[in-house]
C-alpha cells in the first residue's frame, strides 16, 4: 500500500469515521465535594453513579474530589461502573474548605470532556473567580451540571451560575429525590456522549428538566 502523508491519513480516518458512523468515547469527569458534610450522602452518590453507568456505552468517566487541608484528586480514565464505584467507597471524606475552582481548573486542562458532573452542599469561594473558569469551561466545549445537596441559598446562585455560564443544568441532590437524581444524571450521560439533541423525545422527568435549562442558558 502506498505511503500516505499526515494531512492524507488524517483525511482518510475522517472518511472511515464518517463511513462507519464511529465517534471516540465520551468523556465526563465526576467531580464530588469529599469534606466532611458529604459522609452521610457518600455511599448514595456511589450507588446511583453506579446505576447511571450500567445503562450507557461509549462513556469514560474520571473521578475527582477534594478535601481536607488542600487536597485534590483525580484518577483516571474509567469506563467500568463497578471499578468506579470501589474507587468512591474507598474514598473517606475529611474536613475543610471548598475547592471548586481548582476543579473547574483541572476540567478546563483536560482533554476531550464533553460534561462535568458536580454534586457538592457548600461554596465558600469568589464566586466572580468561579465564574470566570466556567466561562473558560465553557468555551473550551464542557457542559457543568452542578448538583446540590442541602438548601444554601450562596452555594444555590453561585452553582446555577457556573451552570448557566457552560450550558449546563442545575438539580437539587438529595436521598428523597433518588429517582429523579439518578434520571438526572443518566440523561446528563446521554449529553455527554449525543449532545442536547439525545434528550428530545424521551419522557422521562429527568430529560426535560435538564432540556429546558439548557435551552434557558
Amino acid at each position: 500500500m502506498a505511503s500516505r502523508s499526515a494531512s492524507e491519513l488524517v483525511s482518510f480516518l475522517d472518511e472511515v469515521v464518517a463511513e462507519h458512523k464511529l465517534a471516540p468515547r465520551a468523556r465526563m469527569i465526576l467531580a464530588l465535594d469529599a469534606t466532611y458534610s458529604r459522609s452521610p450522602t457518600w455511599d448514595m452518590a456511589a450507588n446511583l453513579t453506579a446505576s447511571m453507568l450500567k445503562e450507557t456505552q461509549g462513556l469514560d468517566v474520571q473521578l475527582a474530589f477534594y478535601r481536607g487541608a488542600g487536597e485534590v484528586k483525580a484518577s483516571g480514565w474509567i469506563s467500568d461502573p463497578a471499578r468506579l464505584t470501589q474507587m468512591m467507597t474507598r474514598v473517606t471524606c475529611a474536613a475543610g474548605s471548598t475547592q471548586i475552582e481548582r476543579i473547574l481548573a483541572h476540567a478546563v486542562k483536560e482533554t476531550g470532556v464533553n460534561a462535568l458532573v458536580f454534586i457538592g452542599d457548600a461554596m465558600e469561594e469568589s464566586p466572580d473567580i468561579l465564574i470566570s473558569r466556567a466561562r473558560e469551561l465553557g468555551r473550551s466545549g464542557v457542559k457543568a451540571f452542578m448538583f446540590q445537596e442541602g438548601d444554601n441559598a450562596f452555594a444555590k446562585k453561585t452553582f446555577q451560575d457556573i451552570a448557566a455560564s457552560t450550558g449546563g443544568a442545575w438539580a437539587k441532590f438529595d436521598a428523597g429525590a433518588a429517582k429523579q437524581l439518578g434520571e438526572l444524571l443518566k440523561a446528563v450521560v446521554l449529553v455527554s456522549i449525543g449532545g442536547a439533541r439525545a434528550l428530545e423525545g424521551r419522557q422521562d422527568e429527568g430529560s426535560r428538566l435538564l432540556l429546558g435549562q439548557m435551552r434557558q442558558s
